[in-house]
């Protein structure tokens, strides 16, 4: 191999979009993705054939993801702000209440895209999408503000972000989040730094660069600094097992106990909800 295979995050949102097809062409699919296969194109089919290792992990993602934003729908929340959002489309599969109002920001190359794809579909609830690099810190700010002004109980979003970014970046948007107040709730994955060790080992030759810089070592503790309570975490190995869907010769490491402090060098990785603290 003389060049990566996935080259930009781009492939990265095709890439994950391929495992949601997958799993919504199972005849006992955890849920159903009309439009992943689509969004996805060639280009994502072709990466997962060609790095097919870890899809039961975006199956649980996807899965655990979804009863959370369901959680907080449930708690009352009349926004969702799905930060690079990707090929997402859940604002077209899910059950959604009309009165919803769905945001979704990422790059404008990626909206262009997902605009040509899903141009005749209708989305379930209202949808906006949102032409921004989130490291614009001004025109980031700028656009929380709006949200925050507009909406009373918003959820933001953030599957499969933080790990590509810098600490101080993570911290930055940490601070960005809670200065909204009706921000109020924020689903996010956090990995152990033995787990990005072992995925960027894994990964080396396929990806532009490392997969992924950003594994705390107080795991979903870290956010208590920035004004976030931990309301549940679901790690991805149990998670897996419990949907069904981790291998076999995993399974035996699912029936190992979460770690009750720093996960430190396991490799570890769970979606976690925070509310404001």
């Amino acid at each position: 191999m003389t060049s990566p295979l996935v080259r930009n995050v781009s492939d990265t949102a095709r890439w994950v979009a391929s495992f949601r097809a997958e799993e919504s062409a199972r005849k006992d699919a955890l849920f159903r993705d009309p439009f992943a296969a689509r969004l996805a194109g060639e280009r994502g089919l072709e990466l997962a054939r060609r790095m097919h290792q870890g899809a039961w992990a975006f199956t649980a993602r996807t899965v655990v993801y979804d009863e959370m934003i369901r959680r907080c729908l449930d708690a009352g929340a009349d926004t969702v702000v799905n930060l690079a959002a990707g090929m997402d489309a859940r604002p077209y599969r899910m059950k959604l209440p009309a009165s919803l109002r769905w945001i979704e920001v990422d790059l404008p190359e990626i909206v262009d895209e997902k605009d040509r794809v899903l141009a005749d579909e209708t989305p379930a609830c209202g949808l906006e999408r949102v032409r921004l690099d989130l490291a614009d810190v001004t025109a980031r700010r700028a656009l929380f503000a709006r949200i925050g002004a507009e909406s009373k109980h918003a959820v933001v979003v953030c599957e499969g972000l933080l790990i590509y970014l810098a600490a101080e970046q993570v911290a930055t948007l940490a601070r960005d989040i809670a200065a909204v107040p009706a921000f109020r709730s924020w689903i996010v994955d956090v990995c152990s730094p033995g787990l990005l060790r072992m995925l960027q080992k894994a990964y080396a030759k396929e990806l532009e660069r490392a997969p992924g810089v950003w594994a705390p070592e107080e795991g979903p503790a870290y956010f208590a600094q920035f004004g976030w309570k931990v309301v549940d975490v679901q790690s991805m190995l149990k998670s897996a097992a419990r949907i069904g869907r981790l291998p076999f010769h995993l399974r035996p490491f699912s029936w190992l106990p979460d770690p009750k402090g720093p996960p430190g060098g396991r490799p570890w990785g769970a979606s976690v909800l925070l509310d404001r603290a």
